[in-house]
């Protein structure tokens, strides 16, 4: 499904939006299944914003989301965005050439559309103050990547891909000051609904509004750099608008998934592409326009793009599935992740 034209409340609120500054970024989302294997989703865009809404226009924004998940979510057999109408054509999934314009310009759409239907499928997992990884629920509460929460106090956080801003609530509620960037818009409303005390920035990654030496830390749960053609571009940025010593860590799917169906039960166990293949996975409308991207790294790439980005990379965790974790996220699940890893979080330093 896709979303409509907002409606005149919608419209009304979006209009007390005020522009701002600039940053690419993304959020979790699961991928379609057929031609490939897209995993988390993510978005960018090219117009930065600072996003404000007035108290009354947030309540009757939360109200407005909160009626129409309900009547949603009765409907069992679906899984609706909150804004639709009749898809007016499916995309074809196919491996194809994508450059960083092309790809900006799908993704930016893409999450736009679905961030209704993605917070209503996927809104209690990530829960409004949690920092989760990745869809094998690896709590930063527990893995302590950015180091330990009592020593988040009083730190600047910047949190890329930001969506709902679930990880900064979390990380504001340790005594953080983190900024939220995010490319869709519609994402970051998503975020005043449920309410912040924090910045929140519309922005393109591979040009953050900030200036060098901005943050002491910097975070990304599958935001960004899977959608990018080239992450070196968004790896140097960070490193930029980092202060010596700073640390970045984000999660991305792992390389390894690309290589398999994207299917959580058994079909998704047989290897069905090269891993070495890079080519992106691409969703095109009929006339051949991209409406979804997905840039593919190998392990080695992404270790060399840190390098080349000016990091040291100082871990690389790859979350196994716990045995309370019975949900299925698109092609993750408790069969598939407890036998090839469905994460990789790298743990990166500015010297």
């Amino acid at each position: 499904m896709r979303a409509q034209p907002a409606t005149s409340e919608a419209r009304r609120l979006a209009a007390q939006l005020v522009a701002y500054g600039g940053s690419r970024t993304g959020s979790m989302r699961e991928a379609h299944t057929r031609g490939g294997s897209p995993q988390f989703r993510h978005k960018t865009r090219a117009t930065p914003r600072r996003v404000r809404l007035t108290r009354q226009a947030t309540q009757a924004w939360d109200s407005r989301f909160r009626d129409t998940a309900e009547a949603v979510a009765r409907k069992s057999t679906t899984r609706e965005p909150i804004i639709q109408e009749p898809e007016p054509f499916e995309p074809e999934a196919t491996r194809r050439a994508a450059g960083d314009v092309e790809s900006s310009r799908a993704n930016r759409g893409w999450w736009d559309r679905n961030a209704d239907e993605y917070q209503i499928e996927h809104g209690t997992f990530l829960g409004d103050d949690r920092f989760v990884w990745g869809p094998e629920g690896l709590d930063e509460v527990e893995a302590e990547l950015l180091g330990p929460a009592q020593d988040l106090k009083g730190r600047d956080v910047l949190e890329i891909g930001s969506g709902a801003a679930q990880c900064s609530r979390w990380l504001a509620a340790q005594g953080a000051r983190p900024v939220a960037l995010d490319l869709s818009h519609r994402q970051l409303q998503h975020a005043l609904r449920i309410g912040v005390a924090f910045p929140l920035v519309e922005a393109d990654a591979g040009a953050l509004p900030f200036r060098d030496g901005s943050f002491d830390l910097a975070c990304s749960a599958y935001g960004a750099l899977p959608f990018v053609a080239d992450p070196v571009v968004v790896l140097r940025e960070v490193r930029r608008v980092l202060r010596p010593g700073g640390r970045f860590v984000f999660s991305v799917t792992h390389p390894l998934r690309w290589a398999f169906p994207d299917e959580p039960g058994p079909e998704g166990l047989s290897v069905a592409a090269s891993y070495f293949d890079r080519t992106p996975y691409v969703e095109q409308d009929e006339q051949g326009r991209a409406v979804y991207v997905e840039h593919h790294r190998t392990l080695g790439d992404r270790v060399r793009d840190i390098v080349a980005g000016g990091f040291r990379l100082v871990d690389l965790v790859e979350p196994e599935w716990p045995s309370w974790n019975t949900a299925e996220w698109g092609g993750w699940s408790p069969l598939r992740g407890g036998l090839i890893p469905g994460t990789a979080i790298f743990v990166c330093e500015r010297d």
